[in-house]
């Protein structure tokens, strides 16, 4: 929410206030929970000020400024955090501004009516304005981080009697809002400890974040069965493991053509195999979009792609043409490649002349200079010549990833003015590793590359892997890399390979890869989306001795001392305190972790620490109650897995039984 974040900042420098931070998270006490100390029912004000006094901002800015001085909230060089009551960050976490005073401040004036909160910069020292009724509170607190542990290892003193009441608690007082509920929907809905067959399926049409994880067979059911088009068409774009007859209920049963075409398209997409009942009604399809998707069908059986290829819809066949062509008989290809319309003509040329030499007549009338052309045809001689000395550079960059052409033009293409040519051409498979070295390309080891498919086909190929292992092309290295097992010498030379990217590639794919490499790729990698558990989960990855680095000034490396198998719970604890977030991240998901500590990481500086903090099993019921009640943290307080059967159960049927909400929200349902 930039705008409001602007329009803070334009109040702070009328206040009379040099704003010197960056606006980045400040390793103190997050505002909300600083808030909580200073306006609950039990706070006492340093000093109240009337609010009729006709001198109030005066009076209040000097009684500020005393308080802060004296707690120490005014740094050596004048510096603080100041937060503003009100939405300057929209649905963003709010944030401490960093501020130091100027000549002419006047905190009180120009933020007369709001309630503003000013903090030392090591976060133990407060004081804050708070507006009541016939007065002006200043309220002031320093010792916060002695406090705080103090009320942390209070709040888990707690009888099995206590917390009995405390969940009674949950259900007085004013019934949760519509928000809330939708928190404790999506929460419950990612809870490992509720039931799949009985709790579960009652979260269908409430919520959506479920389909995101692994979903049960009887969960994928019910799913499928459900009648919001939006859960149907959620588990068939994220659930992976979806039966034929899964498949087969969820797009047969729907009416819908639109529906019905959208979920053709999305198994046809991940080539889902669906069995040939099903192939057959959807190749038969009233929708010619439908029949369209059929024809990509994973498992359409021959005689049904063969049938789609004269379907009276263009569209239709030209999609099947690709599939049903191997199996075709001369007389139907030549039907396709003399067809009417310019689609299915194209494919059909494109797929007979992957066996047939390509003509430059042909090329040129049929207007054939795509990629699919140029990259997978055979070519006629006086054609490829042409096109590798004379071609657009597009033609020539194409041309170089055709595998049908010949040696002398391959060596021309290598010599190109154009470097994405070159480039195109170093990484063919028909090169000698000789030959690769010999063409000139240009290399950013920090642009994303694909690895060469023709290289991870060699993989189970030992001599191959050492002959392209010595390769001057990173690619192929890289390529080699993603093996699952590599030869020593092979995986001894990778491991010391210049470009980092081969080294972090042998981390993440390859089963040999060598402990102290793989803790040299730990200190500046920590996992991508499609091995989120490398190489710090790796076999290889060393696991004892891990103690000494508990210590070490780069907080990654003291992320790894808990998994020691010599670690203690003590340091866990003391880790959850480290001053890196990532180290006290590591901490708070160590299920070693005292339930004083998890209540004290809930008012972490970082919202990521504070939600993970929020699923710790042992946290007292009174904590986690207040936690369900908050909008901020209710979502992960419902994914704790301690909470109740029962507890659970009510909470559902909050969810299910709300018609209307609260606070304005008319009658918007819970999802």
């Amino acid at each position: 929410m930039r705008g409001g974040r602007d329009e803070l900042a334009e109040l702070l420098k009328r206040a009379g206030l040099e704003i010197v931070g960056d606006g980045g998270i400040e390793e103190v006490l997050p505002p909300r929970a600083a808030w909580r100390r200073v306006i609950g029912h039990e706070v006492v004000p340093a000093v109240a000020v009337r609010a009729d006094r006709p001198d109030l901002a005066e009076a209040v800015n000097q009684e500020w400024h005393r308080l802060a001085t004296e707690l120490g909230v005014l740094g050596a060089d004048g510096v603080f955090l100041v937060e503003v009551a009100g939405d300057w960050t929209g649905c963003a976490p709010r944030r401490w501004t960093r501020v130091r005073l100027g000549d002419d401040w006047d905190l009180a004036g120009a933020l007369k009516g709001m309630e503003f909160m000013t903090l030392a910069l090591d976060g133990d020292a407060l004081v804050a304005a708070t507006v009541e009724e016939y007065d002006v509170w200043l309220v002031a607190e320093d010792r916060i981080g002695e406090r705080q542990e103090a009320e942390a290892q209070a709040a888990v003193r707690e009888t099995p009697q206590e917390r009995a009441a405390a969940w009674q608690a949950l259900w007085r007082g004013p019934k949760p809002v519509a928000r809330v509920l939708r928190s404790w929907a999506a929460g419950l809905a990612l809870n490992r400890a509720l039931p799949e067959d009985e709790l579960r399926p009652r979260l269908l049409g409430r919520t959506r974040s479920f389909l995101y994880g692994a979903l049960s067979p009887a969960m994928v059911d019910a799913a499928v069965a459900h009648p919001d088009w939006k859960i149907r068409s959620g588990v068939a774009e994220h659930q992976r493991y979806i039966t034929p007859g899964q498949w087969a209920r969820l797009i047969l049963g729907e009416e819908d053509t639109r529906r019905r075409w959208a979920l053709t398209l999305i198994a046809a997409d991940r080539r889902e195999e669906l069995d040939e009942d099903t192939c057959r009604r959807l190749a038969a399809d009233p929708s010619p979009r439908v029949r369209e998707e059929a024809a990509r069908l994973a498992s359409l059986p021959v005689s049904v792609a063969k049938d789609l290829a004269a379907d009276p819809e263009p569209a239709v066949r030209a999609a099947a043409c690709s599939t049903a062509w191997p199996d075709l008989e001369a007389e139907a290809r030549q039907k396709l490649l003399d067809d009417p319309h310019g689609k299915v003509r194209t494919t059909a040329l494109l797929l007979h002349h992957r066996e047939h030499p390509l003509p430059r007549s042909v090329f040129e009338a049929e207007h054939l200079g795509s990629r699919d052309a140029l990259t997978t045809c055979r070519l006629e001689r006086d054609l490829a010549e042409h096109l590798a000395r004379a071609g657009e550079r597009g033609e020539r960059l194409y041309l170089a990833d055709n595998p049908h052409l010949d040696a002398d033009l391959v060596a021309l293409l290598g010599e190109d003015e154009d470097a994405d040519v070159r480039f195109a051409v170093s990484k063919r498979p028909d090169l000698t590793e000789e030959q690769r070295a010999g063409i000139r390309i240009d290399f950013d080891p920090r642009l994303r590359h694909w690895e060469l498919d023709w290289v991870l086909d060699l993989h189970e190929d030992t001599d191959a892997m050492r002959r392209l292992a010595a390769s001057t092309h990173p690619l192929v290295r890289r390529s080699v890399a993603r093996a699952r097992h590599l030869p020593p010498d092979v995986v001894e030379r990778l491991a010391r390979d210049e470009d980092r990217v081969v080294r972090l590639f042998l981390a993440e794919s390859c089963d040999d890869a060598p402990a102290d490499m793989l803790l040299e790729v730990w200190q500046w990698w920590d996992g991508s989306l499609t091995c989120p558990d490398r190489p710090r989960g790796h076999p290889n990855f060393p696991r004892r001795g891990l103690l000494r680095y508990a210590d070490d000034p780069n907080p990654r490396m003291r992320r790894l001392a808990p998994d020691d198998p010599e670690s203690t719970p003590e340091l866990v604890d003391r880790l959850s305190r480290d001053p890196a977030a990532e180290v006290r991240y590591r901490a708070v998901t160590d299920p070693r972790l005292s339930a004083a500590s998890a209540v004290r990481r809930l008012d972490d500086p970082h919202e990521h620490i504070r939600h993970m903090a929020a699923q710790h099993p042992e946290l007292p019921a009174r904590v986690l109650i207040r936690l369900l009640r908050e909008n901020e943290t209710a979502e992960e307080a419902a994914r704790n897995p301690a909470l109740p059967m029962d507890v659970m159960r009510e909470m559902i049927e909050r969810i299910e039984s709300i018609e209307r909400t609260e606070e304005g929200e008319g009658s918007e349902r819970p999802v």
